[in-house]
């Protein structure tokens, strides 16, 4: 799973860097609008809720914001209503991808989803062709000159974690998806900095792939997906070699 999550914490640091701050509140509202919607106004409540909106307060997003979105989602506010959907289909080479979006047009979202893959050497799938690949965990990922697998192990059993794993220049700590807010929170009390935190979909297997143009085109995919203003995340089982994978995102 390294490529997927070296990827993602490439993708991170890449938002962050360019400044498509209106683009990442606009996914996080909706997640926190559907997250009201399904579990109630009350984060004590609901976990999904709660996590929606850590993320929207890492990202500096504005407290008002946030409640009103929590109030769009309950229907105390008028608000559109989105609908979660999941796609799934194959990158060049085999690479499977999981797509999860928000939306207000289910037609058109799977319309322009399809047009990316086909686009770009992939193609949608039947539902449930990938998805059984993936495991949902929670997923924290430290720099390797920073901490030792000995420290971070430490912290990961205090907090109740389920696995530390070496991946090359970084560590991945893995916490079921309920403990996740629970084990960053013990990360935060130790002050202890990570590159990355986020409930993820992690690969069970991976795709190797060394071909550079293969490379750039699952990359190009992946880049596609994510920019789509419905998609909330795209996920994938590729593991490209490092320095392939951080001269393509550069």
């Amino acid at each position: 799973m390294a490529g997927h999550s070296k990827w993602a914490n490439i993708r991170h640091k890449k938002a962050v860097q360019d400044a498509r701050r209106g683009k990442i509140f606009t996914k996080l509202i909706r997640e926190i609008m559907v997250a009201a919607r399904m579990g109630g106004g009350n984060p004590d409540n609901n976990p999904r809720l709660r996590a929606a909106i850590a993320a929207a307060k890492a990202e500096n997003m504005p407290k008002e914001n946030i409640e009103r979105a929590i109030k769009k989602g309950t229907g105390e506010l008028e608000g559109v209503s989105y609908e979660e959907i999941t796609c799934e289909g194959y990158a060049p080479g085999g690479v499977a991808v999981l797509v999860e979006a928000m939306t207000d047009n289910r037609n058109r979202t799977i319309s322009e989803i399809r047009h990316i893959f086909t686009k770009n050497g992939g193609s949608l799938g039947e539902a449930g062709c990938v998805a059984w690949m993936f495991n949902k965990k929670g997923l924290i990922v430290f720099p390797k000159d920073k901490y030792t697998e000995d420290e971070l192990m430490e912290v990961a059993l205090e907090a109740g974690a389920e696995d530390v794993r070496d991946q090359g220049d970084q560590f991945e700590v893995l916490t079921d998806p309920a403990d996740f807010l629970k084990v960053k929170q013990v990360f935060d009390e130790h002050s202890m900095q990570y590159e990355l935190a986020e409930i993820s979909m992690i690969p069970q297997t991976v795709v190797k792939i060394e071909d550079p143009k293969q490379a750039q085109q699952v990359i190009r995919l992946m880049e596609l997906l994510e920019d789509h203003d419905d998609v909330q995340h795209a996920y994938a089982n590729f593991d490209i070699p490092d320095e392939l994978l951080k001269s393509i995102a550069a």
